[in-house]
């Protein structure tokens, strides 16, 4: 899991001031959002594979 550091732009994105909610739960969504696109990232690497015909990672 990534530190809070490394998330700071993610946080600084959808952090708001008039919410009830805390910065803990920013952290959760920060977290959340970091991990979609990492897997995101790594399916788009497996179907660019496929595609090309050599089924490799």
């Amino acid at each position: 899991m990534k530190p809070k550091e490394e998330l700071q732009a993610i946080i600084q994105q959808i952090a708001s001031e008039n919410s009830p909610v805390g910065m803990d739960a920013v952290y959760v969504h920060a977290l959340i959002l970091d991990r979609l696109q990492s897997l995101s990232d790594r399916l788009e690497r497996l179907e660019n594979a496929v595609a090309a015909g050599n089924g490799k990672k």
